[in-house]
């Protein structure tokens, strides 16, 4: 049996897995782990100036030592089905985002080479990729050029809900409708899929898609709810400023880029940080601004980032608990009650919960006819979404497993079989 590679490219975290020829599939580790953090670093060697970049831990260990003198790249699969993303310049290159992309994959399978060597290599893609007006071909097209780009142009691509459900068939005994949720960091996606196990004649496990959905959003935009509703008002948000006399409401467009992370490098820019700073001279309260133009230009997002999805992975488990962060003086200790985060995402779980009809709806299959509904991904934790879930199927119908490496682990399996 010809190797096969699965290669989850994610939001956040991306994991490698290969299907050995007895069928067994293992996820491919890196010294730092299994789960590889989606992330760029970029720095200027202070012997010859030359440009060096790393990936993964190693491009957060860069950017955690020299924050100021680096530029960290984060979330780039959230802008492949954005067509008014063409280009970035770092350090005074230009890079595309297929250019960015590609420099990620070739770090995440450098120390793979021998498995990589022959092998059919399966890649997954969401249902619906970020963005209100994402172009899902064209964020697919982009993805195979990311992989081209990175060595790997025959590559074959599958739906990642699909995958998951790959994964989770191995302990299906005989047919079933299964409804597979998964979550990633910037994506929700929702496949019905009907599996038919092998049988004694020894014909293979066979997958049939039923119906598909999914939404823009998951993970980060509960990460987004917390910072807008926690961070954000220390920062000026909510508050007012004065044009000859007149108060003005601080635009609040800069909080809706300051909690999303993957725009947060784009407020950089000088204009933009000029006019934060402009609009601070009349505001109310200008150390708030003042906070902002810092954690902006000191490229504090990062840090800032894992206080909160620690905050967030906490109420998965808690009733209540506290985000803690400190950049220089600006510092923050707030208490967050698990209700209270539920009624700041209760707009995303609307928007989740209409993604599971639409696939229902798509697959022409009711919710009494799904046996069994899996969930993946970090965010499948959360206790309200898993509770959407339960209240439409019955919480004995809900399975979870392999939150993070369920995806790459059915990408592998979806190659079974192949010349």
């Amino acid at each position: 049996m010809r190797p096969v590679i699965g290669i989850d490219f994610g939001t956040t975290n991306s994991v490698v897995t290969a299907l050995h020829p007895d069928g067994e599939v293992v996820t491919l580790r890196h010294d730092t782990g299994e789960v590889f953090r989606s992330v760029l670093c970029f720095w200027s060697d202070p012997v010859g100036g030359a440009a060096r970049h790393a990936a993964g831990p190693r491009a957060i260990e860069a950017y955690l030592e020299e924050p100021l003198a680096s530029r960290l790249v984060m979330s780039m699969k959230s802008y492949l089905a954005q067509r008014s993303f063409v280009e970035t310049r770092i350090l005074g290159r230009r890079f595309t985002l297929e250019a960015l992309i590609a420099l990620f994959l070739q770090e995440l399978l450098a120390p793979f080479g021998t498995e990589m060597a022959g092998a059919r290599v399966v890649v997954g893609r969401p249902v619906r990729f970020v963005g209100d007006r994402a172009d899902d071909d064209f964020g697919e097209a982009r993805l195979r050029a990311a992989f081209a780009a990175a060595g790997l142009p025959g590559l074959e691509v599958a739906l990642e809900p699909a995958a998951a459900g790959q994964r989770f068939a191995g302990g299906i005994e005989r047919p079933e409708t299964v409804l597979v949720g998964d979550f990633g960091g910037g994506t929700s996606d929702f496949s019905v899929l009907r599996f038919e196990p092998g049988d004694a004649a020894g014909h293979s496990r066979r997958l049939t898609a039923l119906g598909h959905a999914g939404v823009g959003l998951a993970g980060d935009a509960f990460d987004m709810r917390i910072i807008d509703r926690v961070i954000s008002p220390l920062l000026g948000k909510g508050g007012e400023y004065r044009v000859m006399g007149k108060p003005l409401p601080i635009p609040p467009g800069w909080y809706a880029s300051f909690a999303r992370w993957h725009q947060l490098p784009l407020m950089r820019g000088p204009k933009t940080l000029r006019e934060i700073a402009e609009v601070a001279r009349t505001a109310d309260h200008p150390e708030q601004l003042g906070y902002l133009i810092r954690l902006i230009e000191d490229e504090a997002g990062y840090a800032l980032y894992r206080a909160v999805s620690s905050a967030k992975a906490s109420l998965s488990s808690e009733e209540r608990t506290v985000l803690r962060f400190r950049h220089e003086d600006f510092a923050v200790e707030a208490p967050i009650e698990r209700a209270d985060f539920e009624a700041w995402i209760a707009p995303d779980l609307k928007r989740m919960e209409a993604a599971v009809e639409a696939a229902l709806l798509d697959s022409g299959v009711p919710a009494e006819g799904v046996d069994r509904v899996f969930l993946t991904g970090g965010t499948s934790l959360v206790p309200a979404v898993r509770t959407i879930f339960a209240r439409r199927f019955g919480e004995e119908r809900v399975f979870g497993g392999g939150e993070f490496v369920s995806v790459a682990e059915g990408l592998a399996l979806m190659g079974r079989g192949a010349g």
